[in-house]
């Protein structure tokens, strides 16, 4: 059966039971393909329609009433009067800024730098959101060492790889250089120093999260902080209380942290862990820094974040030298078997 022009994907709005974001364009490819990406990729608190019929798109908000209108440049004037809490024109030019239609979004980037438009604006009007709609607590799986060039950066980012497969994962990168930037070609106008900002003012939520979030392969995850500085600032309990919150109200299944150089005073943040995963090399300089670091665990803690450990020796890491594929050559390597055969049971089909 062919679909209804203006009918929506993936069984329509109702199987979300979220609030309606309306997206309207005279190009119907467009206006499906962008709601199918909100409906199927989006931790968000929307469910879309799209729509190709102004005629089709009244008759609707009619009983439907819609938190957000998206609406293609050439139809701007049209929609006015539809009791649309929030519209925001899709141009196919250079952006400006709408004072009385709406604020404006281009229209032919990815996916999910329109989402993160559209939420940075809708943050703007919103108080702070409830959290009815959020799935379970995310299983936070952090990757530490006081090892150093032990494989620690390579394998959380293989394990977020390999969990996105099955999983909704969010990555964070704590470490002060983490060359992350470099890895995924990508300039973050919004990144982990703004979301500690918010979290030290009192005015992080997870709605405004969304607006700080970037997608590489199958994963999704927050830009290191821009400043190592920043780092600095954030006490461990602070930081390990802003992963928690993170974990509880993003609606993630997994979040996957590497840790940095978590130094002495930081039981608090390897608490905030479900797991630790912890690369660790035979050599007597390793084992003597190793030696050190459970000694100061011991005295530290009262066996919880013990009982998280679990030490690891990785396989030896074969790249070809290019970044360009750095993700696909952990994950498809040596490192990517040796991290599916770790997950084991944790990647069945969902």
């Amino acid at each position: 059966m062919k679909k209804r022009r203006g009918s929506a994907g993936a069984g329509g709005v109702k199987k979300f039971m979220r609030k309606l974001m309306a997206v309207y364009d005279e190009d119907p490819v467009y206006a499906q393909r962008l709601a199918d990406y909100v409906n199927q990729k989006e931790k968000l608190p929307f469910g879309a329609m799209a729509f190709s019929s102004l005629e089709r798109l009244k008759e609707y908000l009619a009983e439907h009433p819609a938190e957000i209108l998206l609406v293609g440049e050439g139809s701007a004037g049209m929609v006015e009067n539809l009791g649309v809490k929030q519209v925001m024109i899709l141009r196919e030019g250079e952006v400006v800024e709408e004072k009385e239609a709406g604020s404006s979004i281009y229209k032919y980037q990815s996916g999910s730098g329109i989402m993160r438009e559209v939420m940075a604006a809708y943050c703007c009007t919103q108080p702070e959101p409830s959290l009815s709609l959020l799935a379970k607590r995310a299983v936070v799986m952090g990757v530490y060492s006081p090892i150093g060039r032990c494989g620690k950066s390579a394998l959380a980012l293989t394990m977020a790889q390999v969990l996105g497969r099955n999983f909704s994962v969010l990555y964070m990168n704590l470490e002060e250089y983490s060359g992350f930037s470099r890895l995924v070609d990508e300039g973050f106008q919004r990144d982990l120093s703004d979301v500690l900002y918010l979290y030290r003012q009192g005015t992080f939520n997870w709605l405004k999260l969304k607006t700080m979030i970037y997608q590489w392969g199958g994963i999704d995850y927050i830009g290191p902080a821009r400043y190592g500085e920043d780092l600095d600032l954030v006490p461990p309990e602070e930081m390990g209380g802003l992963i928690g919150r993170i974990a509880g109200e993003s609606g993630y299944e997994r979040l996957v942290v590497d840790l940095g150089r978590c130094g002495r005073g930081s039981m608090a943040l390897l608490d905030a862990c479900d797991v630790i995963y912890m690369p660790v090399r035979e050599d007597w300089a390793s084992q003597a820094k190793l030696e050190e670091f459970e000694e100061y665990v011991s005295l530290a803690d009262d066996s919880r974040v013990r009982e998280k450990i679990q030490k690891l020796s990785l396989p030896q890491i074969r790249l070809a030298g290019r970044r360009e594929n750095y993700g696909d050559q952990l994950l498809w390597g040596e490192l990517g078997d040796f991290v599916r055969r770790l997950l084991g049971g944790g990647q069945s089909e969902k």
